[in-house]
């Protein structure tokens, strides 16, 4: 069974960090693109960062310079360091992994929330 496990959401005042990750199992990790995406209510998933199985990185302009995205293949996880948060980036964070349109999983989500 195929499982994305999101962690390290929560609550931060703007300016600040946080790391999310997410943990992968039930699949053959090192071929995946594995990606961030986010929803804010109302509004339509978006991209956030993907990062492919030979470590070539692609951010949305929004995030440009202020996220990472890292993948550890040996541990099967994919994270997402968030630097200068801003109140636009309050959203539900998604793990996806990514090889081809039958082989395409999603994490639960994580909530962000960026609030004073």
């Amino acid at each position: 069974q195929v499982q994305l496990v999101e962690s390290g959401g929560g609550l931060v005042q703007p300016g600040g960090s946080l790391r999310l990750s997410c943990a992968a199992s039930g699949i053959s990790f090192n071929p995946y693109t594995m990606g961030w995406y986010r929803q804010a209510p109302g509004k339509q998933r978006d991209l956030v960062a993907t990062i492919s199985s030979g470590g070539s990185t692609n951010y949305a302009d929004s995030v440009k310079g202020r996220f990472t995205i890292s993948r550890d293949n040996a541990k099967k996880t994919v994270y997402l360091q968030m630097n200068s948060l801003k109140p636009e980036d309050t959203a539900v964070y998604y793990c996806n992994g990514y090889r081809n349109n039958a082989l395409n999983f999603w994490g639960q989500g994580t909530q962000v929330t960026v609030s004073s």
